[in-house]
């Protein structure tokens, strides 16, 4: 699902974020943070998304991860269309603060192809390879660059 609020409609824009929180972040230029979505019970890293100020509000203050896409300029919620939720446990800044770790109970893919994770499919290292570095050729991460948004894509049956 998509929504704006009257306060707080897309990176710097006002927003309901606490102000002893936002002092802290460290903002890219677009004045969005990466947020990494991890399961809280076994630690699997699920996807990386995008949040400004007022997705991280949305995000601690309703128990569900709301992220901002940077196709669609706008905010969604993980599941909204598709079922494949995000209930929030706990939500941490990296030591720089500009990095966003949530914790989260996944219901169904989090992925948009409609994998568990983001980073099953293209493995380029794998432990125990001998650090050869994968293969890495030409091809092999094919349409990497178009997906630079990809997280954002809250296509109904397709892992959001």
């Amino acid at each position: 699902m998509t929504s704006s609020s009257p306060t707080g409609g897309g990176p710097g824009r006002p927003s309901r974020l606490a102000p002893e929180i936002a002092d802290r972040l460290k903002r890219s230029a677009d004045g969005l943070l990466p947020a990494i979505a991890q399961q809280y019970d076994t630690g699997e890293v699920l996807m990386l998304g995008w949040m400004d100020d007022e997705a991280l509000h949305r995000t601690l203050t309703t128990g569900r991860c709301t992220y901002w896409s940077r196709s669609r300029r706008e905010y969604w919620v993980k599941g909204d269309t598709s079922g494949h939720f995000q209930w929030v446990k706990s939500v941490a800044l990296d030591c720089d603060a500009d990095t966003v770790l949530v914790k989260v109970d996944q219901v169904g893919a989090a992925c948009h192809t409609g994998t568990r994770t983001c980073f099953d499919t293209d493995v380029l290292l794998a432990e125990g390879s001998g650090g050869s570095g994968g293969s890495g050729g030409p091809g092999d991460s094919e349409g990497s660059e178009a997906t630079e948004d990809a997280a954002g894509a809250d296509v109904p049956g397709a892992g959001q």
